[in-house]
């Protein structure tokens, strides 16, 4: 009896770490699967510009400043994506926004080109991909929020340094006034 009651006190103490680490490994895969819902709706945006550009190009010949500052805007974004942190990527993020913003007042000024169904349709869809682009947005930070929030708890704290759990970044901008998420809207 007495040899008992320290191998259910072990056993309590094994089941509760395993606990506590499962949760850790849970939480840490709900963030990886918010940053790759990110990443999707991003290639979903920088999938649709090239084509939008196409379209605005051939009333707005002449705006090629605009056109080149989004193509670039776009680059930067994509290469961001490769190698930067989520600040980076949300930098690069905003610029193309702005971009985007820029290419919106030049298509303003072409009310022939409103009409146009296939700019309709880019328009709807970019639209849309900005609102789940803010969306994702807030879904990752969400569980970044918990995860850092859990690793930095007691006595999870203690598990997560002893397993090599490090907090994650939050997806925001830096700028205050490029905190606002672009609103693109062509009609």
């Amino acid at each position: 009896m007495e040899i008992l009651i320290p191998l259910v006190v072990i056993a309590v103490i094994v089941v509760f770490v395993i606990s506590l680490y499962n949760r850790l490994v849970t939480m840490r895969q709900r963030v990886r699967e918010a940053w790759a819902d990110i990443d999707v709706q991003l290639k979903r945006r920088w999938d649709l510009i090239p084509n939008l550009i196409e379209t605005v190009k051939g009333y707005a010949a002449h705006e090629r400043q605009t056109f080149e500052s989004v193509t670039q805007a776009r680059a930067a974004a994509i290469t961001a994506a490769q190698s930067g942190s989520p600040e980076q990527r949300a930098q690069a993020e905003t610029a193309l926004g702005a971009a985007l913003v820029n290419l919106r007042a030049v298509a303003e000024a072409y009310p022939q080109l409103q009409a146009v169904q296939e700019f309709k349709d880019l328009s709807e869809n970019l639209r849309d991909t900005e609102d789940k682009i803010a969306f994702a947005r807030r879904f990752y930070n969400g569980n970044v929020r918990d995860y850092n929030t859990a690793i930095q708890s007691v006595p999870t704290n203690i598990l997560a340094g002893m397993f090599g759990f490090a907090a994650e970044q939050y997806f925001e901008m830096t700028d205050p006034a490029q905190r606002e998420v672009p609103k693109v809207s062509f009609s």
